[in-house]
Order: structure tokens, then sequence, then C-alpha cells
């Protein structure tokens, strides 16, 4: 029984309970509605709070009922009458799998970036055009995933190659919780399989890069105009087409940093420009708070799971038709539904892992 949950959280319900109570207070008193923003902020807790002591609730009940099925399993003679137990118990223990990942999703406090709106980017990295081509497999992956979410799919750049793969790309999803869901998703992703392009039946193991970037606005960063220098040219695109005849394609270097961001897409230069400043702002903003993450985990010499995009953190093995996660150790079985966008179930479990993790981590300094 159990499945996520690795430290006895009911500690922690209880004080959620109070935490509860006393939103509903607060929430009952006609000042609250004096401030909007706290008024909002009370009440998306308060539906935390209540989702989590909900899902928490039925788990016990379902763990109730298994130990039940248990039980009556040992003294029941008829075979048939075993059998629908066990079945019972299988559907029991699918439901307490589901549970646990809400719970696990639900009992932290969001963090800053979790409503935060989110710039991908993928790039190929080892593995020439076999490589290229899995980089369009992940963007569609992750577009369809937007799409079943209900988000907002904008596609910013993107750099095809001839044989159908891409050299680059980024695009954002705007829709609730994005960054929450996706942050996860960043770090290098290795593919195995074997290329349309081979004619030996060898596996051939290629990687992209996924970074993912929670989107910035301009109140979040004072960006010093003289420290950008920005170039305008001609765009072109893949084997010399759609080649513009005016420079509407746009370079912003950020000087201190020495990053740099081009955006050829649209045939408008001021819409370059924007899209250009999107992808800069949201890259410094990301670069700021991995340094802050940095220097934290140093301080507290622990660092689990930090999404760095440096670290191998997933493999697709198109052969055992297998998906692991070498961050938390898990594997799923459904690769061909998980590239075709079913990725819900697998994002979930890896947050409810991670926020095992940090419960683990917090209980044991306190």
């Amino acid at each position: 029984m159990g499945f996520l949950v690795f430290v006895d959280i009911s500690p922690i319900i209880e004080k959620m309970r109070d935490n509860h109570s006393e939103l509903e207070r607060q929430l009952a008193d006609p000042s609250v509605f004096s401030d909007r923003q706290a008024y909002q902020n009370l009440t998306r807790e308060h539906q935390r709070l209540s989702s989590l002591l909900a899902a928490y609730e039925q788990l016990g009940k379902c763990r109730r009922e298994w130990a039940d099925n248990e039980a009556l399993l040992q003294t029941e003679d008829d075979p048939e009458f075993k059998e629908v137990i066990r079945s019972d118990m299988a559907a029991l223990n699918t439901e307490m799998k589901r549970l646990d990942t809400k719970v696990l999703s639900l009992i932290l406090p969001p963090q800053p970036n979790d409503s935060r709106n989110t710039i991908m980017e993928i790039r190929p990295a080892a593995g020439g055009d076999e490589a290229a081509l899995f980089a369009g497999n992940l963007f569609r992956m992750y577009t369809r995933f937007g799409d079943r979410s209900g988000w907002k799919v904008e596609r910013l750049e993107m750099t095809d190659t001839n044989l159908g793969g891409i050299k680059e790309v980024a695009f954002s999803l705007q829709g609730e919780d994005v960054y929450r869901k996706m942050q996860f998703e960043s770090g290098v992703h290795r593919v195995q399989r074997i290329p349309t392009t081979e004619t030996g039946g060898r596996i051939h193991t290629s990687t992209v890069t996924v970074a993912v970037l929670p989107e910035a606005k301009a109140i979040d960063l004072q960006i010093n105009p003289e420290d950008l220098r920005i170039d305008v040219f001609r765009s072109s695109g893949p084997g010399g087409q759609s080649v513009n005849t005016t420079d509407s394609a746009v370079r912003i270097t950020h000087v201190p940093s020495g990053l740099n961001v081009v955006s050829q897409q649209e045939k408008s230069q001021h819409r370059n420009r924007d899209i250009a400043m999107r992808i800069l702002r949201s890259r410094l903003l990301e670069m700021m708070q991995r340094e802050k993450t940095a220097k934290q985990a140093a301080e507290r010499k622990s660092q689990i799971g930090t999404g760095d995009r440096s670290e191998r953190i997933r493999t697709y093995n198109y052969p055992q038709n297998r998906i692991t996660d070498h961050r938390f150790n898990l594997s799923w079985y459904n690769l061909p539904a998980i590239l075709e966008g079913e990725i819900e179930d697998m994002i979930d479990e890896i947050a409810a892992v991670h926020c095992s993790r940090r419960l683990g981590e917090e209980l044991e300094r306190s």
C-alpha cells in the first residue's frame, strides 16, 4: 500500500487543517473584500487546502478499504470471491496511487514561479539529423499537451532542417500553473532508437536539450537600455527559402551577461524585436534564479532535482517502449502515447516524488 508518500505527513496535515479553519474565518470577515489582491490570495490558498484535505480523506478511506479486503482475503475460501477481492484491491491500488500523487502535489505551498507562463526552447545536441528529428518529436509532444491542457500555445521562433527535423524552436505556453507543471522538463533528453535512415538496423543514441523558462514581465527585472546591443539583418529560411528582402530579423545582445537572442520568424521587425525581448528577459530571470538557487543549495549542501539543463534527465528507449526519468527513478511503458502528448500522469508522478523529497528535507531540518 502507498506509493509515493515516503514520510509521515499526518502532523503536516493537522497543521493544514488549522490553517484551513483560519482561512475560513478570515474569508467570513466582510472587510477582506476591500483588498482585492488579498482576497484572491486567500481564496486561492483556501481552494488548495480544501482540495488537499479532501484528497487526504479519500486516501485514508481507500487505505482502510484495502486493509479490510486484505483481511477478508485471508479468511475467504471461495476462489471466485477471492478473485473479486483481488480485483477490488487492484482498483484501490490505482486510486491510492492517484491520490498519493494529488496529496503530494498540493501539500507544499506554491513557489513564486508556479503561476507564470512559460517559454520553452528545444535544440538538438548530439546525434545530427536524428537529434533534430527527435527535437521535432518533443516539440509535438509538448504542444499537444498544451492543447490538451487548454493552454495557449504560441510558436515564437523555429528553424527547420531539410529532413523535417528542428534546428531550434522557442514557444510559449500560457495558462494556469504552466511553470509548476513544466519545470521538471528542463535538461538533456536522450533517445535510443533505430533512425529511419539506418539501413543496418543499429540503435543510435541522440540527445536534445530542453530549457524551461518562467516568462518574465517588464516589472520583474529592470534592463538598462544601454546594456543592450540591437542588430537588424535580413532573415532567411532553410535552403535559401523564405528570404526576406527587408532587414526584419533582430538580434538583441545583453552585453553584461553575454546572452543574445535572434528572432527572424516574423516579417515585421517590430514583432521580431518584441519576441526577442520576451525570450531575453525570461533567460535573464532564469539565470538570476538559478544562481540564487545554486547559492542556497551550496549553503545547505543539498541540491536534489534542480532541473539544470546540463543534467541528462530522461531516456526514451524505443525498442523497449520505455521512458525512464533518471532523477526520480521512475519509468513508464507507454512511449507512443506519451509522445502524442499524454504526459499528465508522468508530470504528476515526477512532481509528487520531488515534493516527497522536499518534505523529507524539511522534516530533517525541523
